[in-house]
């Protein structure tokens, strides 16, 4: 039982860390960076249903529903609120 509670943990926390994949946003002092409400306005104002925003490696991590209604967990500079990508990852009008 033991072994099958550690495999389960394991697994799991193998699967968040590779779901974030390789990210990171340039170091923003604290006073340069735009409050998280802002984004989740903007990005409302661009149609999405956003259900969470939260720091990761620099960037403000958004997860909830695009413009389009897709799932998406998004990554955005926090000083210009440019969308940034996973390494390896590229915008959908580019691929």
């Amino acid at each position: 039982m033991k072994r099958l509670l550690a495999t389960l943990t394991l697994t799991i926390t193998a699967g968040a860390a590779f779901a974030h994949g390789n990210v990171s946003c340039p170091a923003v002092p604290k006073e340069e960076k735009k409050p998280q409400m802002e984004l989740q306005k903007k990005l409302e104002g661009e149609g999405w249903k956003v259900r969470k925003v939260q720091n990761y490696n620099g960037c403000y991590e958004v997860y909830g529903f695009d413009g389009s209604g897709k799932k998406a967990e998004a990554f955005f500079n926090p000083k210009t609120f440019e969308r940034v990508y996973p390494e390896g990852e590229q915008p959908a009008d580019k691929k």
